[in-house]
């Protein structure tokens, strides 16, 4: 058994531990709060670009747009770009694995596969295990916001346009509800008209007209559509980070509050035998002395 010093020295350390899990509980719980209202504030814009190139996919079904177009047709030959959201650190429980994971299942199944990653454990993980990272877009998961969304979407763009990426996902984490999140998988390019397939048919036969053509408005559209998918990953990826952090930060402070019982309870035996063997001794030692003086 430790002596009583070394107990308490191990409870020191283990209720400083807890302070720090405590307030990385708070910091991520208020990152979470803030990241939630910056989605809601901006979804009703995306819902309605989302709506406009609804309109267009009724208006006209069988137009042909490269935005829309199929790229099965070039079956194992085709070049799919996948973009990998992580955390810049850990302490998150399996956030990070759980994306790492399914990206790597994905890239290993493509012929030709384009790596993209944002988050430092993502790119520290994929360059270890010797695959090539395309594009590395540094400091944008701790700070998820349009201006981050609309760079990554214009070199997404560009690539696509040129031809360079036949087919565009997105991996990230999305939140289930208070105490879940799981990875997810999202196409951005090509869209799929199925996608915008609506139910409501005052679409198909109202008088809207785009000017100066369909096709145009899906050119100038469909890349801010594009930034709204990415942005909404950023901030879904960003809250689901932040709620594993506080679960496992939880975790971690209860684990610490149960150490420090048994080592509480391991501490008062320490000093009942210190104090036992004190007593002990003094009774010996008075004995001893009581001994001597008879002889």
């Amino acid at each position: 058994m430790a002596n009583a010093r070394e107990i308490q020295s191990r409870m020191r350390s283990i209720q400083d531990t807890m302070k720090i899990t405590n307030a990385m509980y708070m910091i991520s719980s208020s990152k979470l709060k803030k990241a939630r209202k910056m989605l809601d504030d901006t979804e009703p814009y995306f819902y309605t670009l989302q709506n406009i190139i609804n309109q267009i996919v009724q208006h006209v079904p069988d137009m042909n747009h490269h935005y829309f177009r199929s790229a099965d047709a070039k079956g194992k030959d085709k070049k799919v770009g996948y973009i990998v959201i992580t955390a810049d650190k850990g302490m998150a429980g399996a956030y990070n694995h759980n994306v790492i994971k399914m990206a790597e299942e994905h890239l290993n199944d493509s012929e030709h596969p384009v790596l993209m990653v944002m988050g430092q454990i993502g790119r520290h993980y994929f360059e270890k295990h010797g695959w090539p990272i395309r594009e590395d877009f540094q400091y944008t998961v701790q700070d998820p916001h349009l201006g981050r969304a609309r760079v990554i979407s214009r070199k997404i763009m560009e690539m696509y346009d040129a031809e360079e990426l036949d087919e565009v996902y997105l991996i990230f984490t999305r939140m289930i509800n208070a105490v879940s999140a799981e990875a997810e998988m999202l196409r951005l390019l090509p869209l799929k008209k199925e996608q915008f397939q609506d139910t409501d048919t005052q679409h198909r036969h109202s008088p809207e007209e785009f000017m100066p053509s369909e096709k145009a408005v899906l050119n100038n559209i469909v890349p801010d559509y594009v930034t709204g998918l990415i942005y909404g990953s950023l901030v879904e990826s960003f809250s689901s980070e932040q709620q594993s952090r506080m679960m496992a930060m939880e975790s971690a402070t209860d684990s610490a509050k149960d150490m420090l019982k048994e080592l509480s309870v391991e501490y008062n035996r320490a000093r009942q035998a210190a104090i036992t063997q004190e007593i002990t001794e003094v009774i010996g030692g008075a004995r001893a002395q009581k001994a001597k003086k008879k002889h």
